[in-house]
């Protein structure tokens, strides 16, 4: 379809208005309007239980396979990593072979790298098993949300997918404190034992309540998901060459590889039938702004749920147990803020919520500079409570504000898009925070506990920058999500 004809079929483009397309594309049994959205909830429990667990653990994973504490983030990068390859064909996967199968395989296939992954005995082993559980978690979390998206009304979009989600804020409140024990009473495996369990109560409840919605889907765009992620891949390990010591100009190399593939991929779309991501996504302005300000936004955000374990175990001493419990003030203060949102948003607008909620968020990551070891647990722990709950605040608001204009065969490219500039800014995000610290640790020898301190007043900057972003959304976009 060309871009000037989609731009008149979307009012969101450039002229915004309510009136929206609301009928959902199946009709769901009072049972599935009742219980659906928490298929979503096991998906992302499994996910984030997965990562808050393991972002714990990860001290003790690497005195298990003689790693350096400060080397073990490609353990977190490769999964963010392949999550971001391969969510551009969940959405064509779900289309075609329907949504009930690619979920429940996504499931069996998340568990299977489970599995792997407890059984390595190396970190190359480990990362190799991560790609894995990632190729299962590509499929799993975005299908299970495209489910909900056609599943119910846009006007009751943003609460079903912030009551979708609560459940599954249990998962970083348990994570640190089950990963902390773990490690330190029984061993670093069962961190990804645990999600067996787990996996086996999603396809139970999947089978049950799942529906099986299809689209009309076309031939999968090969050439276009081949250069999307070999770039994605290569901009990714530029981060990690370009903070070591004489790997600049591969690193460079890599970057400028990777832009070049992105723009081959650009003109690429404009010509293919049935692009993997369509360019005329970006004609609807409130998807633009959103998709922009999410990658810009979570290079901060990101790289911290990977700093502050470190932080507390490595610089402060602090035994996994004591560091799982210092961070769960971050899910309370998410839990305790989401029956809040939707008020608030409509009470202050998406543009003021998310232009205000991203400085503060900036703020209190420079707050995290001043610590230290000497700094009592319950001066920590309130500062991590307010940032859980603008965490909160900002990931609700940024999804739906991204997605809620979207209609049609666009919802599936453009939910998909969405979930791989989540994963490409947590992946840099990790990326690029490891390499900060790595700098003011390696190459300008900071004392630990101060490049730790110099490393979140980048990210801290860097997030109130990004805020920026959302002052080009207009007051009233977004008034038709709630």
């Amino acid at each position: 379809m060309p871009d000037n004809q989609q731009k008149s079929n979307h009012p969101a483009a450039d002229t915004p208005s309510p009136v929206l397309n609301t009928e959902p594309k199946v009709k769901l049994s009072p049972l599935q309007s009742k219980f659906l959205p928490y298929v979503l909830a096991v998906a992302l429990f499994m996910q984030i239980l997965d990562a808050t667990i393991l972002n714990t653990a990860l001290p003790e994973m690497a005195l298990a396979l003689g790693e350096s504490p400060l080397k073990m983030q490609w353990a977190v990068i490769s999964y963010a990593l392949t999550l971001a390859i391969f969510i551009p064909i969940s959405g064509f996967l779900a289309d075609k072979y329907g949504t009930r199968k690619v979920f429940l395989s996504a499931i069996v296939l998340f568990s299977i790298g489970s599995i792997f992954c407890a059984m390595s005995p190396s970190l190359d082993f480990l990362v190799a098993s991560r790609v894995l559980q990632g190729i299962g978690g590509a499929m799993m979390t975005p299908v299970a949300r495209l489910i909900l998206v056609k599943s119910y009304p846009r006007n009751q979009l943003l609460t079903v997918m912030n009551f979708a989600v609560i459940p599954a804020l249990i998962a970083p409140l348990v994570g640190p404190l089950v990963g902390g024990y773990l490690v330190q009473y029984a061993s670093w495996h069962w961190i990804f034992l645990i999600n067996i369990p787990m996996g086996i109560l999603g396809l139970i409840i999947g089978y049950k309540l799942v529906p099986d919605i299809r689209e009309l889907a076309g031939k999968l765009d090969w050439l276009g998901f081949a250069l999307f992620a070999i770039a994605a891949g290569l901009l990714t390990l530029a981060v990690e060459f370009l903070s070591q010591p004489g790997e600049v100009l591969p690193g460079v190399t890599m970057s400028a590889i990777a832009l070049s593939l992105l723009f081959i991929y650009v003109r690429h779309a404009r010509k293919a039938s049935n692009p993997i991501f369509p360019l005329s996504l970006f004609n609807v302005r409130t998807f633009r702004i959103g998709i922009t300000g999410n990658l810009f936004t979570r290079l901060g955000i990101s790289a911290v749920p990977y700093l502050l374990p470190l932080l507390f175990q490595v610089a402060f001493k602090y035994t996994p147990s004591q560091a799982g419990w210092l961070l769960t003030p971050i899910a309370v203060g998410a839990m305790g803020i989401k029956p809040w949102v939707s008020k608030i948003i409509q009470r202050f607008s998406y543009r003021k919520v998310l232009v205000t909620n991203t400085t503060t968020l900036g703020i209190l990551i420079i707050l995290l500079a001043q610590l230290d070891a000497s700094i009592p647990w319950y001066y920590i722990a309130p500062l991590l409570l307010v940032m859980g709950a603008c965490n909160s605040m900002q990931f609700s608001a940024m999804n739906t504000i991204t997605i809620g204009d979207l209609e049609g065969p666009q919802t599936s490219s453009g939910n998909s898009l969405m979930a791989v500039n989540q994963q490409l800014a947590i992946s840099f995000g990790i990326a690029f925070g490891a390499a900060i610290l790595t700098v003011f640790s390696d190459r300008l020898n900071f004392e630990v506990v101060s490049a730790f301190n110099a490393t979140y007043y980048v990210l801290g900057i860097i997030t109130i920058i990004s805020g920026l972003s959302f002052l080009r959304l207009k007051p009233e976009d977004g008034r038709g999500l709630y």
